[in-house]
């Protein structure tokens, strides 16, 4: 389809001669990275359900593109309006994760974080060769423009959080709010199905899953080890039933479905239980009984319910003091390449405990009411009564992994 062509959907001039349903709030879904899209999709639940919402997306493209967000977004089987269209039209609300092109939209935006927090582990940005100020998630120039601030609500998951962005954009205190992390609480609401995503994988109640969580970058599990998974694989006899892998959404968007796939064929056709980076990561967490991870969210999250995590690999002095990633380096075991891997699994089950401990407090403040108190703000926006029926946050979908 043309760039310029416009989609004949529920928003427009003359949008009485199309709709079955009027009257409806527009709602606005942004989607310029996978990752992204997989947290708003933990929010959509809130609201889509209403017949007095009419929900839409859009991959926003400038000069350059992330490969396959498009087939992501199409895959979700909404109305996907072009990003020239978007840009024209006035919403009731904006859905975003991402600080990319929120200038450029029309309506009241709803922005969340897209990872554990909305501070990065990272010190300095990926796209900043030679930075010498630490980043955060919360700085002036990601959530202003030209003196405006972006987002009319701003969900922070942490009390530290609204500190940070007093310190660093002031201007914009007055439309945060600390609302809890929506993911945390969706793998929390699994945890009583932990035996029925086992099943879905296929894991005997005797067997032991080891997953492997891989961020993006050089640095990440994947990119120091990449022969991880088939290491794990060949000890599988003594140490393991099964293995999973977890890889960033980045990991595919960047290299591509095929050439992942085609990277871990042999480790695929033993038996490797290789995750799609859309969905179904949570719930493999919640079903492993360890993790071998590195400085990304999803390995912060494995121990924040009570996974053992080992630790494969981190940045090297690019790792910001106390936060998630340092916080799991400090207390969770290294894991080492030639070290026996009975002896490694029962040294992170000695650690798990006390790890969990820390790491939930640390990636919400308000454990188990993210869904209560984000819909209320996106209720707020949209000049709507909530539902009658209390928020809730799903428990996450059972995993359908390739390879199985």
């Amino acid at each position: 389809m043309s760039s310029t062509t416009w989609i004949r959907g529920p928003i427009g001039r003359d949008t009485h001669t199309r709709v079955t349903r009027t009257g409806c709030r527009s709602v606005l879904v942004v989607v310029p990275t996978v990752t992204a899209g997989t947290r708003l999709m933990d929010l959509l639940p809130l609201l889509e359900a209403d017949h007095r919402v009419q929900v839409l997306f859009t991959v926003p493209h400038t000069t350059d593109a992330w490969h396959g967000v498009e087939d992501y977004v199409r895959a979700q089987r909404g109305v996907v309006l072009p990003w020239q269209q978007a840009m024209q039209h006035e919403f009731d609300l904006v859905l975003a994760a991402s600080h990319r092109q929120l200038d450029e939209l029309r309506g009241p935006i709803f922005l969340v974080p897209h990872g554990a927090g909305a501070l990065m582990s990272r010190r300095f940005s990926r796209k900043a060769r030679a930075a010498t100020a630490v980043t955060t998630g919360l700085d002036r120039e990601l959530l202003t423009f030209r003196g405006r601030v972006l987002p009319a609500a701003l969900a922070l998951t942490h009390d530290a959080e609204l500190e940070v962005l007093r310190e660093r954009c002031p201007e914009a205190v007055p439309v945060a709010f600390v609302g809890g992390d929506i993911c945390a609480d969706r793998m929390l609401a699994g945890l009583p199905h932990r035996a029925r995503y086992r099943a879905a994988l296929g894991i005997g109640a005797h067997e032991r899953l080891v997953t492997v969580s891989s961020t993006w970058s050089p640095d990440s599990a994947f990119g120091r080890f990449p022969t991880l998974c088939r290491r794990l694989l060949d000890n599988r006899s003594t140490s393991t039933g099964r293995v999973a892998a977890v890889l960033h959404p980045n990991v595919w968007t960047v290299h591509g479905a095929r050439q992942v796939t085609a990277w871990l064929s042999d480790c695929l056709r033993d038996g490797l239980l290789l995750v799609p980076p859309d969905e179904g990561w949570q719930a493999v967490m919640i079903a492993s009984d360890w993790v071998l991870g590195d400085h990304g969210s999803t390995t912060a999250y494995a121990a924040a319910i009570g996974c053992p995590v080992s630790v494969v690999t981190t940045p090297a002095g690019n790792v910001r003091d106390g936060s998630l990633a340092d916080l799991v380096r400090r207390s969770a075991p290294e894991w080492h390449p030639g070290g026996g891997m009975d002896a490694q699994y029962a040294a992170a089950r000695s650690k798990c405990a006390g790890l969990e401990r820390m790491l939930l407090p640390a990636i919400t403040s308000r454990p188990e009411k993210a869904a209560a108190l984000m819909r209320v703000q996106m209720y707020r926006l949209l000049g709507l009564p909530e539902p009658e029926a209390a928020a809730s946050a799903l428990p996450v979908s059972p995993p359908r992994p390739m390879g199985r």
